[in-house]
Formats: structure tokens, sequence, C-alpha cells
């Protein structure tokens, strides 16, 4: 598990790349993007990210204590008889096993001064908990995500560890426990949150309408960059859930569609207006960008050079 960290301080979890299906874009089908289900939403945060919209595929607010008290969760535990505080380092029983080999320095320094409120003990296990979460979530999601909410069960107090657990369950495909966690970080950092991974979380459960509303949204309007992009392909993906492929088409859009452009936030955004383009019956301009985007992917996150192949019939 990494954390990117955009112009304005915010900081986000990152994980692991193309998610299990390898395929790009925002479509309403299996074809799903780079996150860790098989939607076509966000990559669990921007081009690949964990969780999701830099990050996630935005991240929570400048100050992600806010107006905590200091000392936090487990800041203030009782002390025992002996006047010792009572160790928490032991499992709990419903934790999963940490490796002894994982440690707490693994985790980005960034997130760990977010855990400075914690005790020592306890803190040491969160971030044990939350670099599993992020070795994990590409290949076992579901592990992964039992060590986020251990972590969270630990800390709920503390926005950047309820940011994991939501990117986490998004990546596992409980949309509305992701959904509940990344608005709880939210309203805890401040700032607009991960709202592609969010609006896509809606996506998942059935209702495309509210995502699409995210997107009009004041805090959608003041995104920027590969952000922006982000929420427009779930956007786009959700018009597509509707049967909206024409609306879909003009989501996509903007000066984004250079196709000089290379990276995962290009190759992406290619893909999901291809998929857009053919949903609409413009096949022919599909294929174009279908192109674009497998020679904008430099690091084989979609399977864009397949869905070229099918519409030539080269696959045959």
């Amino acid at each position: 598990m990494t954390v990117s960290e955009s112009d304005d301080g915010r900081r986000s979890f990152r994980g692991g790349g193309a998610s299990n299906s390898g395929r790009g874009g925002a479509s309403g089908s299996d074809r799903g993007g780079a996150s860790g289900s098989s939607r076509g939403g966000p990559s669990g945060g921007r081009g690949g990210s964990f969780g999701g919209p830099r990050d996630s595929r935005g991240g929570a607010g400048n100050d992600r204590r806010g107006g905590q008290r200091r000392g936090g969760e487990g800041g203030f535990t009782p002390r025992g008889r002996d006047g010792d505080r009572p160790q928490r380092q032991d499992a709990r029983p419903d934790e999963p096993d940490l490796p002894e080999n994982v440690e707490a320095g693994e985790l980005d320094p960034t997130v760990r001064r977010d855990l400075l409120s914690l005790d020592k003990t306890n803190a040491n296990t969160v971030a044990r908990h939350l670099v599993m979460a992020g070795k994990l979530v590409d290949d076992d999601p579901r592990l992964a995500l039992a060590h986020a909410r251990a972590a969270r069960q630990r800390a709920g107090r503390i926005a950047v560890v309820r940011e994991a657990a939501g990117i986490t369950a998004y990546h596992a495909g409980e949309w509305a426990e992701a959904l509940s966690e990344l608005r709880a970080a939210r309203r805890m950092a401040g700032g607009p949150g991960l709202l592609a991974v969010m609006a896509d979380c809606e996506r998942g459960l059935g209702r495309p309408e509210r995502a699409i509303e995210l997107g009009r949204s004041e805090e959608a309007a003041a995104l920027s960059g590969d952000d922006a992009a982000e929420l427009r392909i779930v956007v786009a993906g959700a018009r597509m859930d509707l049967g909206q492929f024409d609306q879909a088409v003009v989501t996509l859009q903007t000066p984004d569609l250079d196709a000089s452009r290379t990276g995962p936030g290009a190759a992406r955004l290619f893909y999901a207006y291809a998929d857009a383009l053919v949903a609409a019956g413009r096949i022919e301009d599909g294929l174009k960008w279908f192109l674009n985007s497998a020679a904008a992917d430099l690091e084989g996150d979609t399977d864009a050079e397949e869905r070229v192949a099918e519409l030539t019939g080269d696959d045959q």
C-alpha cells in the first residue's frame, strides 16, 4: 500500500495497479476499469491507485486529525492495577493474523504520522494491518478487507484509517461498506473525499442516478486533473448503466482527449471514451480510441488491444 499526496496536501492510499480483470474503461458491463472489482469505475483511485480517485483512483482534507482531541482513540487508556497501561498488541479474536515479518515502518510516513494520536503499541498494530491490506488488495481483496476492518476497529476515529477501510471495501466489492467508510472519512477530514470511488459505489448499489448527482456536485466542480477525469469516467459509466450512450460520449469529451498523451490516466480515459463510442454505435470512432488507449497504456493495465482485435475480427 502506498500513499500519494496531491498539490493541495490531500493524501490517499494507492494500491496495486490493474484489476484482476485487467480491463479499462467505464462501461456498465464486466469490462471494468483498473479497480479491484469488476466494475468500470475508478482505479480505487485514479490510474490504478488504491482506492481509487490523487487518489483515487482525492484524499481526505489537509489536516486528517481535524478537530479531534489530542490523543485520539487509545490516547487516554485507563491504567491497570499496577499502574501500567494495558497492552493492545495481542490480536483480537476477530482479527486476521499478522505475519511476523510485516513491519509498521513499511507504511508511508505521512500516514504513520496520522496514527500518532494512538498509543504506541496500538499504532504499530494498526499500521501493520494497513500494510497487509495494501499487500493483499489485488490478489486477495477479502483478506485485505479483514485487515482493513481490524485497523478500523482499533482506530475508527482517524480519517486515514476510515479512508483505507473504504478503499479496501471497494476493491472487495462491498459497495455499501465502502461508501459508508469514505463518507465518514470525508466528514472527519474535510475536502471532497474520493468522489469517483464514492460515485462508483453508488453504481455498484444499482443507483446510477446518484452517481450522476455526485458528478454535478460543488465538490466535483472543484476537482481538476486526474481527479476530475476519473469522476467523469464513472459518470459516463453511470450514463451507460441507464442506456444513455450518447450522453456518456459527451461526458468524456474534454481537452484531456489528446491522443498524444500516455500513461495510466490517459489509457483509462481513452478506453472509457472508446467504450462509450462503441455502445453508441460509432464503431469506427471507438476502434480509433481503443488504438489510442493501447498506445497510451505503457503498463498494460487495460485490455484495449483485445478490444481492437474483437472489433476488427482478428480474434477469430
